[in-house]
């Protein structure tokens, strides 16, 4: 059965990283879907309620349905912008969805963020325009990961939950 891992945070949280790890370490055939890629790079579209990006995820989406064991999500993905794109992930996925969130203090955000590249591109002032507290989807089971969870630790919390099948997203209630 095809899975989707999903993983959400707000900015600096170290999402991209865990995401490129687990596209590594799953190998071959396993689609990374970076929300600032497609919304940023690829369509140049501003966020907010029926973002332009989101029939592109939501197609992207269907392709790692079809086509991959192992899709991943990753983005800062207001869970007010981007419901209908979780919808669609429920009705594909159903119960194979695995999903994490980083909720983490705004300053671990930003110390994290002074090791990235990106640290050049934004800063504290933008991190704070962009901050959205607990931002749980609600209708699909979230892991919370903390500032004590290291990359090396999510990475394998996520491998031993999608290889064991014993976390399920679906359709339940935010932890």
């Amino acid at each position: 059965m095809n899975k989707l891992i999903i993983i959400r945070g707000n900015s600096g949280s170290g999402k991209s990283s865990v995401a490129k790890r687990l596209q590594r370490e799953f190998g071959r055939n396993t689609l990374f879907i970076p929300q600032d890629v497609v919304r940023r790079d690829m369509l140049w579209a501003e966020d907010g309620y029926d973002t332009a990006a989101l029939p592109l995820l939501a197609d992207l989406l269907q392709y790692g349905y079809q086509n991959s064991k192992v899709t991943i999500l990753e983005g800062i993905l207001y869970s007010k912008y981007y419901s209908p794109l979780f919808e669609k992930a429920v009705a594909l996925f159903g119960n194979h969805i695995f999903a994490y969130y980083y909720d983490l203090p705004f300053e671990e955000t930003l110390k994290r963020h002074e090791t990235k590249e990106k640290r050049f591109e934004f800063g504290e002032e933008e991190m704070r325009r962009w901050w959205n507290e607990k931002d749980f989807i609600g209708f699909i089971r979230e892991k919370t990961l903390d500032k004590t969870v290291s990359l090396e630790d999510a990475v394998r919390l996520i491998q031993s939950d999608v290889m064991g099948g014993e976390f399920s997203g679906g359709k339940e209630e935010a932890e």
